[in-house]
């Protein structure tokens, strides 16, 4: 709200005559109130009250990441969360009491972990994927460590490769498939590109979501993976190919035949 619009005008007390007022005074006076009025335009229901900012969403459990700086800082996802309080970072060497997305996991993430996430958090690892080899990644301390399964990345460095996340979208995958998908969607709100990539893996993340065992996310993912390999393959098939000759070779052909009667 713009100044003027709440100010407090005290009565009149009955027993004083009213104070002389100058014309003049009077009337710049009410010129600069007209001033002020005009600044302020963002009345509810006005097209400014779309700037102000969206309600704050509660996430139903802490999310956390482990920051190896391989990344370039403008252009890391988990240093955009961090900015925009949606993450907190645990410093490396410290424990997270929760479950952490991580290369170094031996079983698959699936929904029978999720009332251990809900009770401890989420964590992610932040490191480059060129760097994976060389990063020490047994400074990431917790008591659980799972790995995802095929998903494809949507974001502009890797798009289109399978299972080269972002810390983002490897979170966002996280509480989808653990059955959190509104705080999936609240997570990748800051990117241009994390609706799409939601949109892009629609398919997959149901599959996992409805599992209920790793061994189960492995066998959707695998069939997944099947069925698609068999469409590629048949539609390859479909596709014409071009005659071996044309019309005017079997025409000269005729052509000579008859030449040669």
């Amino acid at each position: 709200m713009g100044k003027g619009k709440h100010r407090v005008v005290k009565p009149r007390r009955a027993d004083k005559p009213p104070k002389e007022r100058n014309v003049e005074e009077e009337v710049e006076t009410e010129e600069e109130e007209e001033d002020i009025e005009d600044e302020s335009t963002s009345e509810p229901g006005s097209e400014d009250s779309d700037d102000e900012p969206e309600e704050d969403y509660k996430f139903p459990f802490r999310l956390a990441m482990y920051d190896f700086n391989q990344c370039d800082p403008k252009r890391c996802s988990g240093r955009k969360l961090l900015r925009a309080n949606l993450i907190t970072e645990v410093k490396l060497g410290q424990r997270f009491p929760g479950l952490v997305l991580s290369p170094t996991g031996t079983y698959t993430l699936a929904p029978r972990d999720r009332p251990f996430v809900e009770q401890n958090g989420l964590c992610v690892v932040d490191c480059s994927w060129k760097e994976v080899e060389r990063t020490p990644l047994h400074r990431v301390k917790a008591p659980e460590h799972r790995l995802l399964p095929y998903l494809v990345a949507a974001n502009s460095v890797n798009y289109g490769k399978p299972c080269h996340l972002t810390c983002a979208e490897a979170m966002a995958a996280g509480l989808y498939i653990l059955g959190f998908q509104e705080a999936a969607s609240r997570l990748m709100k800051p990117f241009s590109w994390g609706d799409h990539f939601i949109e892009l893996n629609k398919e997959l993340l149901d599959l996992y979501a409805a599992c209920d065992t790793p061994e189960d996310v492995i066998r959707a993912q695998n069939e997944y993976l099947e069925r698609i390999d068999k469409e590629r393959e048949q539609h390859s098939r479909d596709i014409d190919l071009p005659p071996s000759g044309s019309d005017e070779e079997y025409e000269d052909e005729e052509e000579v035949e008859e030449l040669k009667k």
